[in-house]
């Protein structure tokens, strides 16, 4: 839902100092800054109402990090994210996993997730793997389950907009492998909450709403293959 959000006025930036002090191959702190680099496009992504300052940085799709100040007030404020297009059905997907290394506050309120989307933007499917502060998923439990190397519970809502299922890692991690078909197929066939959707934008970021005096989120490694 993040990159789907309308724009909205933003306050001053900080400089490019807040970024890593190894000179990155890209930084951006604008509002919507972008580039795309191996194959996956990185956004700056600062979408939510009264956020703060924010800068992206990498040294590739698959290393990068952000910098982020948002107030401690309610709302999500961004998501900072690399995404990489899939543009595949699921029944023609013979594979789909990603693995992630991530290295977050202990701070702030924040999730770490996956953010899938198919073509037609009408669902969206959250995996967070970590969680920090007040933060929740929409929507109400659906119980609890074991797909794609992970144990999830799983929620459903919708944001007005589009249905969203969010599957909620049970306990924190910032590193592992996620088997990402599974859970797809499980979507479709065991629950029938969608048909053989052709699944778009795949993302990884952080979805942030509370980061109070400057806090850093790094993606050490992620990677997503699909045949």
């Amino acid at each position: 839902m993040a990159t789907l959000a309308p724009a909205l006025a933003l306050g001053a930036t900080v400089g490019l100092a807040s970024a890593p002090a190894s000179a990155a191959v890209w930084n951006s702190c604008d509002q919507w800054g972008n580039t795309s680099l191996n194959g996956y496009t990185l956004y700056n992504n600062i979408w939510g109402s009264g956020a703060g300052s924010q800068c992206i940085w990498a040294n590739s799709g698959t290393n990068w990090g952000v910098w982020a100040n948002h107030p401690n007030t309610g709302g999500i404020k961004s998501y900072p994210d690399s995404k990489k297009v899939i543009n595949k059905s699921i029944t023609s997907l013979g594979s789909l996993s990603s693995t992630y290394n991530v290295s977050v506050p202990s701070s702030g309120a924040y999730n770490t997730s996956y953010d899938i989307w198919d073509t037609a933007h009408r669902y969206e499917i959250m995996l967070w793997v970590n969680k920090t502060g007040a933060v929740g998923p929409l929507g109400s439990s659906q119980g609890n389950v074991t797909l794609g190397g992970h144990s999830w519970t799983v929620y459903k809502g919708s944001n007005g907009a589009n249905e969203v299922f969010s599957f909620v890692r049970t306990s924190n991690s910032t590193s592992g492998t996620v088997n990402i078909l599974p859970i797809l197929k499980w979507i479709k066939d065991s629950k029938g909450w969608f048909g053989n959707e052709t699944i778009g934008d795949l993302q990884f970021g952080y979805e942030i709403t509370s980061s109070s005096g400057g806090l850093n989120f790094t993606t050490n490694n992620l990677t997503v293959s699909s045949s």
